[in-house]
């Protein structure tokens, strides 16, 4: 616009925090225009709060559409994990995939007192073509995954044997691998380090032990202060009406407060570096 009158533009000298302009026609001064920058917000964001990265796994999807899309109405990237073989497992993952949430094979595996098991799961004496079949046929089973967790599991993921036959498998589909932490005896995350798969796992309490939207919120609360401290933090929690509730009201607030998190797991496991991130994600050596 400047040129198409003939103007020329001239930078003040003065040495300060506001931008000076001043446009001339030949020697004749014409406007002066002055550019004030106002600090942003994130201008006083701790150090600590800016680097703190929080991924939230919402699991247990498949049966219920009505709660799928009651996460995709949050504006939040919230990573979702997905029961295979169930009446809605294929399409809750297909509109997710569609609207930019991240996807993950919450897989079946049997737990220590095997409650309400799944018709297909990971169980300790599988053979290794029985585990080939069936995790093959499970990964298969809910689209647009990029990586995986245990579904219950406390059973399974605490025998060696069977996780080194699932590892090689998700290393070969390019998956990553979030250890549910089920159990204490678990080995699942350190075989997934060891046969170079891409893996983390839960370093916060679960978001509803308590099925109360006050206990929720404090659980959040304290995975917020978590990610802080140790600069990243996964929570899982599972999607009933009364815990999005509860993610509705801290997560917003958090932003009000300007933390700054990152949600989704998927960018954050494909970016994390090689060091030791004091729990949460590290790439495997």
């Amino acid at each position: 616009m400047a040129a198409a009158n003939a103007l020329t533009r001239e930078r003040s000298k003065e040495a300060d925090a506001t931008g000076h302009f001043e446009y001339h026609r030949g020697d004749v001064p014409t406007h002066l225009v002055e550019i004030t920058t106002r600090a942003s917000a994130s201008t006083s964001i701790p150090a600590e709060a800016a680097s703190a990265r929080l991924a939230i796994i919402l699991d247990d999807l498949g049966n219920d559409r009505g709660v799928a899309q009651a996460i995709f109405a949050m504006p939040y990237p919230l990573t979702i994990s997905v029961l295979p073989n169930h009446p809605h497992s294929v399409e809750i993952a297909q509109e997710a995939h569609r609207r930019g949430f991240q996807v993950m094979l919450h897989l079946p595996m049997e737990s220590m007192r095997n409650e309400r098991p799944e018709t297909q799961e990971l169980r300790p004496g599988m053979s290794a073509v029985d585990v080939n079949r069936l995790v093959g046929d499970l990964l298969q089973a809910v689209p647009n995954i990029t990586g995986v967790n245990n579904h219950q599991g406390s059973q399974s993921t605490a025998d060696a044997a069977l996780m080194d036959e699932l590892m090689p498998m998700l290393r070969e589909h390019n998956l990553f691998y979030v250890d549910s932490r089920t159990t204490a005896a678990t080995v699942a995350y350190d075989t997934a380090q060891r046969f170079g798969v891409r893996s983390g796992f839960r370093n916060v309490p679960f978001l509803d032990d308590v099925a109360e939207v006050g206990a929720v919120r404090k659980q959040l609360q304290l995975a917020l202060r978590n990610a802080r401290k140790k600069g990243d933090a996964i929570a899982i929690g599972h999607p009933h009406p009364l815990r999005l509730q509860a993610l509705r009201d801290v997560l917003p607030e958090s932003e009000r407060a300007g933390s700054a998190f990152s949600f989704c797991v998927g960018s954050g496991a494909l970016s994390f570096t090689r060091e030791d991130l004091t729990g949460g994600w590290k790439r495997a050596e």
